[in-house]
């Protein structure tokens, strides 16, 4: 491959596995990726209030594994004298559209100049679903279950697409009054899926292998900065996290949790440069027989209270028997909770964005039809000249 530089902005408000799908795909087309986070003011001012602060949105990108570096307060349109600042060769955006306040493509510029490459986007998940899960909060918003009212859609990353005109005429049409590129769409997990995002890395003779459990929900700095602690407990470290299945979660969490299911928990774990491995659907109690098969040197938890096991013991009772048990302190107390509760403080505040935000999708979505359909009208009228 050509040595070339890329650049992708967005405003990644609530980073999740959609996101970094989207910069995976974007690696794979250069060689050196720098990932532009909008500020919190440019985001209020063309989507509305972002669930996380700018600095919380810069960590958490930067801990993605694909991310080479990232631009703080990169602006929101991207044009042709942000990629020559930064040596990029050309940017990168999934096939939905990112539209300013006025409603104005953010990208034309570069699009016009040939400097702009798509991916696909991640169907059934965006920072719009996971708002709106959090508001709905029922007990199946985890389940599998998809609207009749809703176009089930491909979960696929074909080749890159090229530049090219509104990518979203290639899709399947949207229901009447749904965003083609918000809407609900359904998640499905696969084996390739997994593969693409895993690090494919054994654990080297030498390597400390460290494990730790949880749920780690809707995925954000609190687990970052915990298990950037836990990799700095070893100078060559191998982290294993034990993913919860939904049941399990929801018996310690109670409410409504878990928000993501056990295959979106998955992809967001994986996607950090401080994981090196993922056991899905670990046991709860860490018991003799997962730290002999991963051969585990050492059992991290945070600060957090560990509950008991459903015959009342302690989930840790065996590591902590080895001696190899360690309570580690990340510094940063933020739990899934609190940021439900960050939504539910400002909820009409985050279901005008939502409906704002689908509303003039829907809007430019319509336009281009008709653009479309008045072209294809004048191409017939041709032809039979």
């Amino acid at each position: 491959m050509t040595s070339c530089s890329l650049s992708l902005s967005c405003s990644y408000d609530m980073v999740h596995y959609g996101h970094s799908n989207q910069l995976r795909q974007a690696k794979a087309m250069g060689d050196y990726l720098i990932v532009g986070v909008h500020t919190d003011g440019e985001i209020s001012k063309h989507k509305g209030p972002p669930v996380f602060t700018q600095a919380e949105r810069y960590k958490m990108v930067q801990a993605i594994k694909w991310v080479d570096e990232i631009v703080e307060g990169a602006p929101y349109v991207t044009t042709l004298d942000t990629l020559d600042k930064y040596n990029s060769d050309f940017c990168v955006h999934g096939d939905d559209i990112t539209l300013t306040v006025d409603g104005k493509d953010t990208y034309a510029e570069v699009k016009r100049e040939g400097r702009y490459r798509e991916c696909r986007r991640t169907q059934g998940v965006s920072t719009t679903d996971l708002v709106g899960r959090m508001l709905l909060m029922t007990k199946t918003h985890h389940s599998n279950i998809v609207s009749t009212t809703h176009t089930q859609r491909e979960h696929t990353d074909p080749t890159p697409l090229p530049p090219a005109h509104p990518p979203q005429l290639r899709c399947h049409q949207p229901p009447v009054g749904h965003s083609p590129w918000t809407g609900v769409s359904q998640f499905l997990q696969t084996s390739q899926k997994i593969i693409q995002f895993a690090s494919g890395q054994e654990p080297q003779p030498g390597d400390t292998i460290i494990y730790v459990a949880g749920a780690f929900d809707l995925f954000h700095i609190g687990h970052v900065d915990f298990l950037e602690t836990v990799y700095k407990q070893a100078e060559r470290p191998y982290v294993i996290v034990g993913l919860h299945f939904d049941q399990e979660v929801n018996r310690y969490k109670g409410k409504n949790y878990p928000i993501m299911n056990i295959h979106e928990r998955t992809l967001s774990v994986l996607a950090c440069r401080y994981v090196s491995e993922v056991v899905i659907g670990a046991p709860y109690a860490v018991g003799k027989d997962l730290l002999d098969h991963f051969k585990v040197d050492l059992v991290c938890h945070g600060k957090t209270e560990v509950l008991p096991d459903r015959d009342t013991a302690d989930p840790y009772a065996e590591p902590k028997k080895r001696g190899i048990f360690r309570t580690v302190d990340s510094g940063n107390g933020l739990t899934t909770d609190d940021i439900v509760q960050r939504i539910i403080k400002n909820r009409l505040q985050f279901e005008a964005r939502n409906q704002k935000k689908e509303a003039k999708e829907i809007a430019v979505f319509e336009a281009m039809k008709r653009q479309a359909e008045g072209e294809q009208a004048g191409d017939t009228a041709q032809a039979a000249q």
